[in-house]
């Protein structure tokens, strides 16, 4: 069996420094990215193939983005030009042209991040669709066990989140790192070619103000990172509180005060929290603002003392401060690279993990053909043995059971006996360690999955309903059925009155896990369903564990119609309904202890005689010793 993949909380895919209301902030390496990486490391190759089919595009978003930002440097000469020669010499003609030359340069720029921003959207979201398809099929392969030691949330955080946030290697790391890079290289060029004493300054001040505004940043930090956790707990109250489930607990146990109460302190952190985080926030735009001030300034009073003005003009000046002013972002853009790549390979090695998951039940490579309108329904259980992961002992051990086709088998037993495990091996929801199930001679392993499913219906004693229509769940088990036909099944279900008498009838939605109708009811409704499904094998697993007595008889007599001529094999607690199988096995600790008809094991007064009396309140019969 292979093991669950490690769990972790849901969290957001990059952890950054919103800034206030602009800007995008600084990134630092999370403790919990390092590690993940660490305990399971991502190959680059491996990320780059998910974007092999989209090089073309890819590269023409790179040269976008450097086009871009070549042309952008274009302003500040242009303005150089208007300044130094066009206006003191009032050369209308080139006036014009410098400034037609400037709303060009804006509208080219503006017009190629639009394209680019298309662009690489659109390889993000292909490249997110495709993986996320492949992981939700790939999870559907796993088995049921997956399931049971898998947090729900921590499935749907790693299909949503993890792989939603890894478009911004697209979308925003590459294009950043790419954008970045490209803007200050060719600004700091442009700088020098202006005059390289203003940019030896630059060299002098730049630095120590990235550094101030990014110790600014990783204060507010360390704020964002506790509201998000208390957000994440808020949210969580909110789903448990409120749900259908959450407010019959709360209701029952009487403790709608007490959430009351949590909930309110939970919010009262927030309120603190929130003060704190506009605080800092404000705190980095004042220190930013502070820096946008004193660079140009200092620029300034450079350019003014002749000892280092070098006979510089005013239309120089002018460029030169645009351009200092320009390369302070991409440089604090190029801090953040390791932070955001860290955190998106951190997110590939969470959805790889999945991916990488082994199926307990594979469905076979090369599946044996079967018709299921040609199947007997001819069922051998032989010497199969099931061990859950992490149980001391076997669930079920080598168990054998024939079952002839059109007959009919009941297993019985007390709780824990392994019943419903056997019921799990005749429809593959797991495989045996040993041994094997068959249907008309051929191993199930071997059947593809979608085959296997229409050979083997089952109804469980835990019914679920999707939150759709009455229509569209019973579609589900034969999306071509007629309206005539889904009649019949609720009919023979005892279930087709109920839905008549509902305003909207088939169109009635059946709420959250089917909770419009009473436990009763969405069993009859999953029972109309696998009728409408019609398998030659039918598994009745506590099918009518939650009806009362005279809506059991009456879908007991429709369930004993439906039985003829197929294979059935009935789990259930309630020995009545099992007195007329052609065959009882009896388990206990997973082994069969008695088999044959019920008058055979009355006779026998062992195990089965012991629970039929204890059903019927009667001693428990004393079996006569061989």
């Amino acid at each position: 069996m292979t093991a669950a993949p490690t769990q972790t909380p849901a969290r957001p895919a990059a952890r950054h420094d919103a800034g206030g209301r602009g800007g995008r902030g600084v990134l630092s390496v999370d403790p919990r990215d390092r590690a993940r990486l660490e305990e399971a490391p991502v190959s680059l190759r491996r990320v780059l193939a998910l974007f092999a089919p989209h090089r073309g595009r890819i590269v023409v978003v790179v040269g976008i983005i450097v086009v871009t930002s070549v042309v952008g440097l274009a302003q500040p000469f242009l303005v150089r030009e208007v300044v130094d020669v066009a206006i003191p010499q009032q050369d209308v003609r080139l006036l014009v042209l410098a400034v037609a030359a400037m709303v060009t340069v804006a509208a080219v720029t503006q017009l190629l991040g639009v394209v680019q921003t298309w662009l690489s959207t659109q390889v993000g979201q292909r490249v997110m669709h495709g993986l996320r398809t492949t992981v939700f099929m790939h999870l559907q392969r796993q088995s049921l066990g997956f399931f049971t030691r898998t947090r729900g949330g921590e499935v749907q955080s790693r299909l949503v989140n993890d792989v939603g946030g890894m478009q911004g290697v697209v979308t925003s790391t590459a294009t950043s790192i790419a954008s970045n890079v490209t803007t200050a290289v060719a600004t700091a060029v442009a700088m020098v070619a202006l005059s390289w004493r203003l940019s030896l300054l630059s060299l002098l001040v730049v630095p120590p103000a990235i550094w101030l505004t990014r110790k600014v940043a990783l204060m507010r930090r360390e704020v964002t990172a506790r509201q998000q956790r208390r957000l994440a707990d808020l949210n969580a109250q909110i789903e448990e509180g409120l749900s259908v489930s959450g407010i019959r607990l709360a209701k029952t146990l009487g403790t709608t005060s007490h959430s009351a109460r949590r909930f309110a302190d939970t919010s009262e952190d927030l309120v603190g929290l929130e003060l704190r985080s506009q605080l800092a926030g404000r705190w980095r735009m004042a220190t930013m603002q502070i820096v946008f001030a004193v660079i140009p300034a200092l620029v300034y009073l450079a350019a003014g003392l002749p000892a280092t003005s070098g006979g510089m003009t005013i239309g120089t000046l002018v460029a030169f401060t645009a351009l200092q002013g320009g390369i302070f972002r991409p440089l604090m853009g190029r801090l953040n690279v390791t932070a955001q790549w860290v955190a998106s390979m951190a997110l590939f090695s969470r959805v790889f993990e999945y991916l990488d998951l082994v199926p307990d039940v594979p469905a076979p490579t090369h599946p044996v053909p079967m018709d299921p309108a040609r199947v007997a329904g001819h069922v051998r259980v032989e010497g199969a043995t099931v061990r859950y992961p992490g149980s001391a002992r076997d669930a079920v051990s080598g168990v054998t059971l024939d079952v002839p086709a059109g007959s009919t088998l009941a297993l019985v037993g007390p709780t824990g006996s392994g019943k419903s495990t056997v019921a799990g091996l005749l429809g593959r929801l797991l495989d045996p360690d040993a041994g094997r199930v068959t249907v008309d001679g051929v191993d199930v392993r071997d059947l593809d999955p979608d085959v296997l499913a229409s050979v083997v219906g089952t109804v469980s004693q835990e019914s679920y309903l999707v939150h759709a229509t009455v229509r569209k769940n019973l579609l589900l088990a034969r999306p071509e059925a007629t309206e005539a036909e889904l009649w019949r099944a609720l009919g023979a279900a005892q279930v087709a009155d109920l839905v008549a008498s509902l305003p909207e009838g088939l169109d009635t939605v059946v709420g959250a896990r089917g909770h419009r109708f009473s436990g009763g009811e969405q069993q009859r409704l999953a029972v109309a369903r696998t009728i409408l499904r019609d398998p030659p094998v039918l598994v009745l697993d506590e099918a009518t564990s939650a009806l009362d007595t005279a809506t059991e008889r009456a879908l007991q007599s429709a369930l004993d119609e439906l039985a003829r001529g197929r294979t059935t094999v009935t789990i259930a607690h309630r020995l009545s309904t099992v007195r007329r199988a052609d065959r009882i096995a009896v388990l206990d600790a997973g082994r069969v202890v008695e088999s044959g008809t019920h008058e055979e094991l009355l006779a026998l007064g062992g195990r089965y005689a012991d629970l039929v009396a204890a059903a019927e309140g009667a001693p428990a019969t004393v079996p006569v010793p061989a």
